[in-house]
């Protein structure tokens, strides 16, 4: 069989009584935050706006690594010019820029 003796006065069960509905209104303001729409749409914007956040900064260390990849290509660990690659490829832009305005050239004309 349960105690069903209570040893506390009747202002200290009043003040449990009190202190219990104060905890319980603090709990239903909080679920009423957290069910609001407008916290629903906020945490969903924040959660997107992470994702976009992470995929952004692994698309900008991706290209970054490559153009550290290309840069090594075209220059040496002292920063220098590595003439025998520059060269080529700047002729090769060079033709291709000459073609371009020859193709242009001739439309209009």
């Amino acid at each position: 069989m349960a105690d069903t003796s209570d040893t506390r006065t009747p202002a200290q069960i009043e003040a449990d009584i009190k202190r219990r509905r104060e905890m319980l209104a603090e709990t239903l303001d909080e679920i009423g935050v957290r069910v609001h729409p407008k916290t629903i749409v906020g945490d969903a914007k924040a959660k997107v706006v992470s994702n976009i956040d992470h995929t952004l900064g692994r698309a900008y260390v991706g290209v970054n690594r490559a153009v550290s990849d290309v840069k090594a290509q075209f220059v040496d660990e002292e920063g220098a010019p590595r003439l025998e690659r520059v060269v080529p490829v700047a002729l090769v832009v060079v033709g291709l820029v000459g073609l371009l305005a020859l193709g242009t050239r001739r439309r209009k004309g």
